[in-house]
């Protein structure tokens, strides 16, 4: 007979990929569905909420296609994190756009709410930044009262299965979860002015967490058995080798994530999945400074990386603080800034420094997070060989990439089905020398890029 078939879904910033996967870890089919994202002001990012769940049962539709529905026995999702989405409570419809986790237009309340930051460090783990939900929320709810409130997984819960929940680890990454009670904290919502009638029911990541209805389309009569957040699901594809590494998932920013408490300033502390707590820094702009540098020089990101590949950088840095920088500075006030230009610098160079910038930043976060014994990549960007052995060279610690994609769909499935195969990577060593003065160099750049009387929050 053949084998049982766990149905993943990845629901990221820019597409849904859905995968069947077997108990092997083998992909057995795929499919895939663009979703478009918006930027109707500067510093704001809109997705619709519509359109995400559109492009769910498009792409799964896709990957079910011609497949024996009785041989799935599972449906494991994965979801970008800190987008907040709102609904109506009576027709179960959008009542707003979603705000993805790079919009910024709740900076005002954010500031006017700086004088507690301490103390909502100290209870959610996480610096006070838009980045994360709690802010979006309030912005959301002052325009749609009375409405229900949650993260995209949340809301493909209820669409899918009609229940108002949401997955630990996604909880974590709201602002507004006691991080170590695991429970909605009633000072945070307070702080922000949530109310808890509107916030969903925290559930564990795996287990039954709904049958799908008939909303779901394709999907209908499915059991949901596993729901996390998309870098969280990444660090769990990796298995036991997560143990012991710091997963870096290279994608439009990047999360350098390993399991256990870090007590540097600059980590934020979160639920990896369950009750078990992690560590992560979360980068705002590394795939996305390619695409940007791509689009002004007309060009695309493959070109990019195939320029970085040939040139050194001669003394370019990149900063790309294009909504601040995040960790380890958390700097809302921080600019970008190109640095080391001369009347010699030409497009090789800027690509080198685009690349190098996501490796410095990587770099950052490690550093911040002390010793590790490995790197293990995966994500879009880790394809890039250059970037790599640049990332080697600049931590001192061997990469180690997954040899295999979709380690976020990868993970949902695996935890949704049970099983947890070995993954296979490729080892990038540290290449001879030391690569100080050029850390020290990146680190005076990103110093020009901060106000003077910036700190980290």
């Amino acid at each position: 007979m053949p084998d049982d078939l766990v149905l993943a879904i990845d629901q990221g910033t820019s597409s849904t990929k859905c995968l069947l996967v077997d108990s092997s870890g083998t992909v057995v089919r795929s499919g895939s569905a663009p979703v478009p994202i918006r930027y109707p002001r500067p510093g704001w990012v809109e997705q619709d909420a519509d359109e995400i769940l559109g492009s769910v049962l498009t792409a799964a539709a896709a990957c079910l296609d011609g497949v024996e529905r009785s041989r799935v026995t599972a449906v494991g999702l994965s979801t970008q994190r800190e987008s907040a989405v709102v609904w109506d409570r009576r027709t179960g419809e959008p009542a707003g756009p979603v705000l993805g986790w790079q919009d910024q237009r709740a900076q005002p309340l954010c500031d006017a709410l700086r004088g507690k930051a301490a103390r909502v460090r100290e209870i959610s783990g996480l610096p006070l930044d838009p980045m994360f939900s709690a802010a979006k929320l309030r912005w959301l709810l002052d325009r749609t009262p009375d409405a229900a409130v949650g993260t995209v997984d949340s809301w493909l819960l209820y669409a899918l299965t009609g229940s108002h929940q949401i997955e630990s680890g996604n909880a974590s990454r709201t602002q507004l979860l006691d991080v170590r009670a695991g429970t909605w904290s009633a000072e945070l919502l307070d702080l922000f002015g949530i109310p808890s009638s509107a916030l969903p029911v925290i559930t564990t990541s795996a287990g039954e967490l709904g049958r799908i209805g008939a909303r779901g389309g394709v999907l209908q009569g499915l059991p949901i058995t596993a729901v996390l957040g998309d870098s969280h699901a990444a660090l769990y594809a990796h298995g036991a080798a997560a143990s012991t590494g710091v997963k870096v998932t290279y994608g439009t920013g990047s999360s350098v994530m390993r399991l256990g408490a870090v007590a540097d300033p600059g980590v934020c502390l979160t639920v990896a999945w369950n009750d078990a707590l992690a560590s992560e820094g979360n980068i705002r702009s590394s795939g996305a400074t390619v695409a940007w540098l791509a689009s002004l020089l007309g060009t695309s990101a493959a070109q990019i990386g195939q320029m970085a590949a040939t040139a050194s950088a001669d003394g370019v840095f990149l900063v790309p603080g294009f909504g601040g920088l995040a960790a380890p500075w958390w700097d809302d006030t921080a600019v970008g800034l190109i640095s080391g230009l001369t009347l010699g610098t030409r497009p090789e160079q800027l690509a080198r420094a685009a690349v190098e910038s996501i490796a410095h930043q990587v770099a950052d976060v490690v550093d911040a997070m002390g010793p590790a014994g490995a790197l293990l990549a995966d994500g879009g960007a880790s394809g890039n060989d250059v970037l790599m052995q640049i990332q080697a060279d600049l931590t001192g610690v061997p990469v180690r990439r997954a040899r295999t994609g979709n380690l976020s769909a990868l993970g949902a499935a695996f935890l949704a089905g049970g099983f947890t195969p070995p993954i296979a990577y490729d080892e990038f060593l540290p290449a001879p020398g030391d690569p100080t003065p050029h850390r020290a160099a990146w680190r005076a750049a990103v110093a020009r890029a901060r106000t003077p009387s910036a700190s980290p929050s």
